[in-house]
């Protein structure tokens, strides 16, 4: 009865484990094949022996003063070298600073934009790389007076080699086709430019090793306007510390490139999770047409 109350709460876990990978976006698996890490860990060294663990799962732990229960051994446990990281295989502070100032050294060095493909696509002081399948960089006409930047590739992105492809991408062609522009008026790209697993939020290493790659996209494209497609890259391209709400709709000051004018507005994946918010999104983009509009007037 034992066995079979343990093979219950095992497959329970595992659906409300699988649920939990559905709603954080999971979707598929990095490797080809499949592996069960939890074969390769030793069940002695962590449980006592004679303990069903599968069948303890939803079980409330049991008081430390119960000394009629056998106590694993001091020595039971894996030795430090067999589990934990070795000092090497962690990335210090000063590897990761490492890498931003080479990352801003070729940066710099890039004379066009095929020459900043050229250096990404053989960088490799960035994480995401190794995880996903191609470089994303951008998509649009490096001469159009309107750059996007958005956060980071997904799966249809990384399939694709472009950002923006996906449903959430179709949704913004759809709103920036209603405002009267092409893929010919507008340069869209990301703050990374490779999909991050399980399309997890980018950590803030692969950000900054990135950042310098899209500021020299901003200094060789020279839009006249720059609109920022959800929170997280506002805030590090302008230094922000409000939420998107606060800053959407606003002209902002983009730090190192004067006369750029930059404005900030919801990102599509949250139009298609949200409609009611498309209106604001609406907004926004009207004010966009209308100040390319002036800028047209002027030349």
């Amino acid at each position: 009865m034992g066995n079979l109350t343990g093979m219950r709460a095992s497959s329970e876990n595992a659906a409300i484990l699988l649920e939990w990978y559905r709603a954080m976006g999971v979707e598929e698996t990095i490797a080809e094949e499949t592996r069960d890490w939890f074969s390769e860990i030793p069940r002695a060294a962590s449980f006592p022996i004679g303990i069903d663990v599968d069948a303890n799962v939803n079980r409330k732990p049991l008081p430390r003063e119960r000394a009629d229960l056998p106590q694993p051994e001091a020595n039971s446990r894996a030795a430090p070298h067999e589990h934990a990281p070795s000092p090497s295989a962690v990335p210090s502070r000063d590897v990761i600073s490492n890498d931003v100032m080479a990352a801003r050294e070729l940066a710099r060095s890039a004379r066009s934009l095929g020459d900043l493909r050229a250096i990404l696509e053989n960088f490799e002081g960035c994480g995401l790389k190794a995880t996903a399948s191609r470089l994303c960089l951008s998509r649009g006409s490096p001469s159009a007076p309107l750059m996007l930047i958005g956060e980071a590739p997904g799966k249809d992105e990384d399939r694709q080699g472009q950002p923006f492809v996906g449903r959430a991408g179709q949704l913004l062609d759809r709103m920036l086709a209603a405002i009267g522009l092409t893929e010919a008026d507008f340069y869209i790209t990301n703050i990374v430019f490779w999909r991050p697993p399980g399309n997890r939020t980018p950590s803030p290493e692969e950000v900054q090793v990135c950042q310098p790659f899209v500021e020299r996209q901003i200094e060789l494209i020279a839009p006249k306007i720059v609109m920022f497609l959800g929170n997280a890259a506002a805030k590090q391209l302008t230094g922000a510390t409000e939420g998107i709400m606060k800053l959407r709709g606003k002209w902002l000051d983009l730090p190192g490139h004067p006369g750029t004018r930059a404005m900030a507005t919801l990102h599509p994946a949250y139009l298609l999770r949200t409609p009611i918010a498309k209106r604001l999104a609406w907004r926004d983009l009207l004010a966009v047409r209308e100040a390319l509009d002036a800028l047209k007037g002027r030349s």
